[in-house]
């Protein structure tokens, strides 16, 4: 059981804030943290680490990581860390990095071998592709049999295609050591494939947790889809109102009745959302 009771004063994306978060994961579970930029998601994970200092309780297995603001610094602490730019010795081969964490040659052997990477034991990090780089950070979080593994977008830089190949590793890798995860993630998919539980993350305080298809699957009544966007614009065209949303690196139009229109303010999140072919744009 992982216990985290934590707080922090932090500067976000909408100005002060407190980070404040209360949680509990059970072991060999694996959690998406998600939620807008600068909401605290990253400040957390590093607060888990050890490499940033709050307040409050982080107990991993019966041990005390955080009680009030002592704390075990983090070489202390059974973490393995994977950030989105790999943090590989340059000067190292790809086994050399596994060994620097662990001077266990089985384990790193088998790790080269669950990720495919055994035919590239011997090159240097520059060599290496970025799925390739990131395979090895992963394998070399694990040469610790942490307690917990902390991952911060770490297939974010990557191609589709390569995003879900690694995924389908982290999985595999995160159920063969029965390591308890949190993962922090933007990508609804990627929340859907790999979690089995997931938390949402805005301005310091937890406003969503439960299952990934309950959240991300979330619709009112008969409703076939749901995304959230911002409002740029409301239109009048005759006889109709259109509203104009960006919806991540879209931007649709929708048309909306008069009241709704009235009722819309520029710059302000909305869900657009569809009952068979008729889509809806309401206030969040």
């Amino acid at each position: 059981m992982v216990t985290i009771d934590i707080r922090k004063p932090l500067q976000g994306a909408l100005g002060a804030m407190e980070l404040a978060v209360n949680l509990r994961l059970q072991k060999g579970s694996f959690t998406a943290l998600t939620g807008p930029s600068g909401s605290g998601k990253t400040t957390l994970l590093r607060i888990l680490a050890g490499l940033e200092e709050a307040e409050g309780v982080v107990e991993v297995g019966g041990e005390r990581w955080l009680e009030g603001r002592r704390a075990l610094p983090p070489q202390k602490r059974g973490i393995g860390l994977v950030f989105q730019d790999y943090a590989l010795f340059e000067n190292m081969t790809v086994r050399e990095n596994l060994l620097f964490v662990e001077k266990d040659e089985a384990l790193a052997d088998k790790l080269l071998a669950l990720t495919d990477l055994t035919a590239l034991a011997h090159r240097r990090p520059g060599s290496l592709s970025g799925g390739q780089k990131q395979r090895v950070a992963l394998c070399r979080a694990l040469m610790k049999r942490p307690k917990l593994l902390l991952l911060d977008e770490p297939l974010s830089a990557l191609d589709p295609a390569m995003r879900t190949a690694l995924q389908k590793e982290i999985l595999n890798l995160h159920k063969r050591f029965g390591t308890t995860t949190l993962m922090v993630s933007h990508d609804p998919a990627e929340i859907y494939r790999l979690a089995d539980r997931v938390v949402r993350l805005e301005h310091g305080h937890i406003t969503a947790d439960g299952k990934p298809a309950d959240l991300l699957l979330q619709a009112a009544g008969s409703q076939k889809f749901s995304f959230r966007g911002e409002l740029l614009e409301v239109q009048k065209r005759d006889a109709i109102h259109v509203a104009i949303v960006a919806i991540g690196q879209q931007i649709v139009e929708v048309v909306v009745d008069a009241a709704t229109a009235a009722s819309l303010t520029v710059g302000e999140t909305v869900t657009v959302a569809a009952k068979a072919f008729a889509p809806t744009v309401q206030k969040v």
